[in-house]
């Protein structure tokens, strides 16, 4: 990507001015980031070692830990470090890379959440045939296909973003490189890079939710077939959590991207950046972890087994 632009770097405004909000808010945003590395770390590593959890279901929802850590890790780290030291300048070149991983793992995040919702539906609508509809192969098929996507998304995205030129403001009015914050200060003529991030995003979020509730349509309807209170319990068990983690992602997701420019308020767009770049990583584990008896009853097993290797070391 060639820089052929003027500005050689950028200077983020961050989430407030005021000096006696900084030292408050950088105890928070820690506190939250390194909540949300241990637990999507922590979920992936659980799903790893138990073999009770090698299903499909726990397959993607591990790829949702460890693509949760990615795009609060593109952003996170630079908010802190803007907090700690104000040092509100990024390079050119670390603004595009910021943007691209943080595209790359939204995009990712939101093609995994239509690939678990297919998941359930196999699971819930036609479990006589589920061991043979998701298979290893198909699980591994939809994983990848969801990378690919992303990185291609982002390619694009950020490649047309990047392509303008820069040559008047370099200050950001946002805490992080985001697409809609940068094109705002091209002096190029940007109607044609809206139309573009417009599009591709509203095109991934309609098709994910079109996948999604085309997938809990056939469930409600199986739902209702059903005639054992068992049968409804278990059914809101696997999907209850799931619905929770698409209703937080595509309220914030919405808000920011499939609007033009012009609709855009910068105090909503940073409240909103606030909870799907670093809420809603850490939401994510707690959701599936205090709704779902499998990933309770595998902790327990792992913390037992710890508990019984330092009583080893210590006897």
């Amino acid at each position: 990507m060639e820089n052929n632009t003027e500005v050689s770097e950028f200077i983020l405004l961050g989430l407030t001015d005021a000096p006696e909000l900084q030292v408050p808010l950088f105890i928070m945003f820690t506190f939250i980031y390194l909540i949300t590395l241990t637990g999507n770390l922590g979920m992936f590593i659980l799903i790893l070692l138990d073999s009770h959890l090698h299903t499909p279901m726990y397959f993607f929802l591990s790829n949702l830990s460890l693509v949760d850590i990615g795009y609060s890790s593109a952003v996170t780290p630079k908010v802190l470090t803007g907090l700690l030291i104000e040092d509100k300048a990024i390079s050119y070149n670390a603004c595009a890379a910021q943007m691209f991983f943080f595209a790359v793992f939204a995009n990712v995040e939101n093609y995994l959440l239509s690939s678990m919702a297919y998941d359930h539906y196999a699971a819930v609508c036609n479990p006589l045939h589920y061991t043979t509809t998701m298979t290893t192969r198909v699980c591994a098929c939809l994983a990848i296909g969801c990378y690919v996507i992303g990185f291609l998304n982002a390619s694009i995205q950020i490649g047309d973003t990047f392509h303008l030129s820069f040559c008047m403001s370099n200050v950001i009015h946002h805490f992080f490189c985001d697409i809609p914050a940068v094109i705002t200060l091209t002096c190029s003529d940007k109607h044609i890079s809206e139309l573009i991030v417009v599009l591709i995003s509203g095109f991934n979020v309609v098709f994910a939710l079109f996948v999604i509730l085309i997938s809990y349509l056939f469930i409600l309807i199986t739902i209702l077939k059903m005639h054992t209170g068992k049968g409804y319990q278990k059914t809101f068990s696997t999907c209850g959590s799931h619905l929770i983690a698409i209703f937080l992602f595509y309220i914030t997701t919405i808000i920011m991207y499939v609007q033009p420019s012009s609709s855009h308020s910068m105090d909503t767009d940073k409240i909103a950046s606030v909870f799907y770049t670093m809420i809603i990583p850490l939401l994510n584990p707690v959701v599936y972890t205090l709704r779902n008896k499998e990933v309770k009853n595998a902790f327990k097993k792992v913390v037992e087994k710890a508990k019984c290797s330092l009583d080893s070391v210590f006897q």
